[in-house]
């Protein structure tokens, strides 16, 4: 027994003298397993949470203060953007939001609330004990099968009535816009412009002016170019302001006399000499106006200034011009006019010169605005946006932005489903039924897949007011009875609130839902493979005295929460890990005399 002990003893003192290792610099924070895991879903559900109120026709809109500005939409995209999200898992849902508004320009909402739910549903499962990777292969099956069945359903745009589903398309995205009670009006107005692209469908060749004052329905689309008078020297009131089937000649080099550089030295040995370089400057310059006039342009529009010499020289001529023009009103003159920038005024010839139906200088509110219009072989377009509030017309702005790219991806597509939550159901439907012949774990997991998608019709319903649970069993009942009802969704027209979406135009392009699904399942199954975060001390040393910085110096308290104005009002959303609980830290106004810490719990 002796010996035993003995050995024993020296067992435990060899395994106590065994020196630690030391991998990582002190002070580093590593955390890892199961509770890492559910504290990055935990992350990303706060984010969720602040966005999913904002979707659908009925959605809420946020204000947010940042600085002096304000900010009041409902578009997802906005939000986040304006968010200052540091978390790295939540940055994972914050990259494929900005990914699909760059791409599709809708949807980003959605995105952000489906990856949100399929967490959820994944947090289940993780914290059974299910290994993430067999969740992440049963969410990619689900996945697939998902987007075949899209374009399984998918009906064919009709050549014929090509305009009036684009017209829908862009209804159905305003219709959860601020401007959703001008749909009709802007719609028409949007596939107009649309149509006046080139093959490759270039956005930027469509350009939405912002004039405060007068109605929305004060709002007009200008067949070629408008843009904002520039600035002008004495001598342009004397100028035409209006032609018919002028000739345009576009530039983009100055026409002025420029001043002597500082510390410029010029030798000469006699007066005449320096009047032989002034005069030689002043040829220069007649030398350009008179090839210019020669060529026969009555508009003269150049990217660098024009100086009060040639604003006059133009005007004696009854020639209209104008300096310091924007490069991209410029590119879209040329597609507009047909005229080629010309970067010297040397070998002008008719060819490089454009022209349109008519130009006009017109008052639109308090601004005057150069028109190229009645252009025939236009292939760019301007919307003129009126509105009363300057927070209105941006809102409008970035609405009519959604709708134009939607309308770009339902003419290059050529497919359409019925909106509302109708694919979403169909989706889940037939989730449901493909999942009775998987065997083990994975059956469960796609019937996780299939009851997230459930949370786009039910957030819509629940955002307008309904009772969300009665809609998705009247939803689900509907679907199950046949693939006759598989475009029923969501309608708030409908006495029952469900209809069939596709009869009543509830329309969106099949590239924007195969979008969300791609990116929303990359995302989940992004986080849902990451198991162990490292903090470099040094950089989260960093990170905290760019935190004071901002706030002037000022540390966050635990206790009562400090009211002031000044610094922003959101921003920061952080995760931490304890051993006892996993929670979301939300750190908001990082400011002097504003800020406050709010520990949520798990559940969050």
């Amino acid at each position: 027994v002796s010996t035993q002990s003995t050995w024993g003893l020296l067992t435990i003192m060899s395994y106590m003298l065994t020196p630690s290792i030391l991998l990582l610099k002190e002070g580093t924070d590593e955390s890892q397993g199961k509770p890492q895991m559910i504290s990055n879903i935990n992350a990303c559900q706060v984010l969720v949470d602040m966005v999913k109120t904002t979707l659908g026709p009925r959605g809420m809109d946020k204000l947010m203060h940042c600085g002096g500005s304000v900010t009041i939409t409902n578009d997802g995209a906005t939000v986040i953007n304006l968010l200052e999200v540091i978390h790295p898992a939540t940055k994972m849902l914050v990259d494929i939001a900005k990914a699909q508004d760059n791409e599709m320009g809708d949807g980003t909402t959605s995105v952000v609330v489906l990856a949100g739910e399929l967490l959820k549903e994944a947090k289940g499962f993780v914290e059974d004990g299910v290994h993430p990777q067999i969740i992440i292969k049963a969410y990619r099956d689900a996945q697939r099968e998902s987007l075949a069945r899209i374009k399984d359903v998918a009906m064919i745009i009709d050549e014929a009535n090509r305009r009036e589903i684009l017209i829908k398309c862009a209804q159905t995205a305003l219709s959860s816009k601020l401007v959703a009670s001008y749909r009709e009006f802007f719609a028409e107005i949007i596939v107009s412009a649309v149509e006046k692209l080139e093959g490759d469908l270039d956005k930027s060749m469509i350009g939405i002016k912002k004039v405060t004052g007068g109605s929305v329905t004060d709002s007009f689309l200008v067949d070629g170019v408008a843009f904002k008078k520039t600035f002008s020297y004495a001598g342009f009131e004397q100028q035409p302001k209006k032609f018919l089937n002028p000739k345009i000649c576009l530039l983009s080099l100055e026409l002025e006399l420029k001043a002597e550089k500082e510390n410029a030295e010029v030798r000469i040995e006699k007066p005449e000499d320096y009047q032989s370089i002034v005069d030689a400057e002043w040829t220069i310059i007649y030398e350009k106006l008179d090839l210019i006039v020669k060529s026969g342009a009555q508009v003269v529009l150049s990217k660098l200034p024009i100086g009060d010499l040639a604003t006059q020289y133009f005007a004696d001529r009854n020639i209209f011009c104008a300096g310091r023009v924007p490069e991209d009103d410029l590119k879209r003159t040329a597609k507009a006019t047909g005229a080629t920038i010309q970067v010297t005024v040397h070998g002008i010839t008719p060819a490089v010169l454009g022209t349109c139906g008519e130009f006009e200088e017109r008052q639109v509110g308090n601004d005057r605005y150069n028109l190229f219009i009645k252009c025939v072989k236009a292939k760019s377009a301007t919307i003129i946006l009126r509105g009363g509030a300057e927070q209105f017309i941006e809102e409008a702005d970035r609405s009519l932005n959604d709708a134009i790219m939607i309308v770009r991806r339902a003419k290059k597509c050529r497919a359409i489903v019925a909106g509302g939550g109708a694919i979403e159901m169909e989706l889940s439907r037939h989730l449901r039924e493909y999942s009775r012949n998987i065997l083990g774990k994975k059956q469960f997991i796609i019937n996780g897949y299939a009851k997230a998608l459930e949370v786009i019709p039910k957030c819509i319903s629940a955002n307008a007011g309904l009772d969300s649970t009665d809609i998705i069993n009247k939803l689900r009942k509907a679907h199950a009875e046949g693939e006759t009802n598989r475009w029923v969704g969501i309608n708030f027209n409908a006495p029952s609130g469900v209809a069939d979406n596709y009869k009543d135009f509830v329309w969106e392009p099949e590239t924007l839902k195969l979008s969300i699904v791609n990116a929303a399942t990359e995302a989940v199954c992004m986080v849902l493979s990451v198991d162990e975060t490292v903090k470099n001390p040094k950089s989260e040393q960093s990170q905290q005295d760019e935190r004071k910085k901002m706030a002037g110096g000022a540390k966050p308290s635990l206790g009562r929460p400090m009211r002031g104005k000044g610094g922003k009002q959101f921003s920061l959303i952080t995760a931490f890990k304890s051993t006892h609980m996993t929670s979301c830290l939300l750190y908001t106004s990082p400011s002097p005399r504003d800020a406050t810490l709010s520990r949520m719990p798990s559940s969050a």
